[in-house]
């Protein structure tokens, strides 16, 4: 006997979302590998230019976990884009201090992210995109802000190796 999948009745949101931002995650990571940074170091050379901010402060801001923050600053460091620092304002903390040639490699790596974007929203008719950024801005500011507690945790989807 073969079980009837149940019919759906609301649009697969989990699936545009994933499927939406996995392609756009990869194309991020192409365009950005070519002058060889990851989007990650990217956001941490962006977020980090922007003010004197901690590894803790900027993980927050990445959405990384601290392994991982680790990794993406030593890489930065061993590059010569940025330099962990004492802190100015209070001598127990270190700061993520970018150098000048790491200004200039998120200068180039904030035109390739913004053509990402501007190339995918410039798939979409004026209309349609005016809106898509209006909806999304409205879920990302209300109902989608904050994730919730669950017993389990919530795993992000894997990125498939093709």
């Amino acid at each position: 006997m073969t079980a009837m999948a149940p019919a759906r009745t609301e649009t697969d949101l989990s699936y545009l979302f994933d499927h939406t931002g996995h392609v756009l995650r990869s194309q991020m990571t192409a365009s950005l590998a070519e002058i060889g940074l990851t989007p990650r170091m990217h956001c941490v050379l962006v977020h980090a230019l922007e003010g004197e901010r901690t590894q803790i402060q900027l993980a927050e801001l990445g959405d990384m976990d601290k392994t991982t923050m680790v990794v993406t600053v030593d890489a930065l460091e061993k590059a010569g884009y940025a330099e962990r620092r004492p802190s100015t304002t209070d001598r127990r903390a270190r700061i993520i201090a970018v150098t000048e040639s790491g200004a200039e490699a998120a200068a180039r790596s904030q035109e390739i992210v913004d053509g990402v974007h501007r190339a995918a929203l410039g798939a979409l008719p004026d209309d349609e995109r005016e809106v898509l950024v209006r909806a999304l801005n409205r879920l990302v500011t209300g109902h989608l802000a904050t994730p919730v507690e669950s017993p389990a945790p919530v795993r992000r989807a894997r990125e498939r190796k093709n």
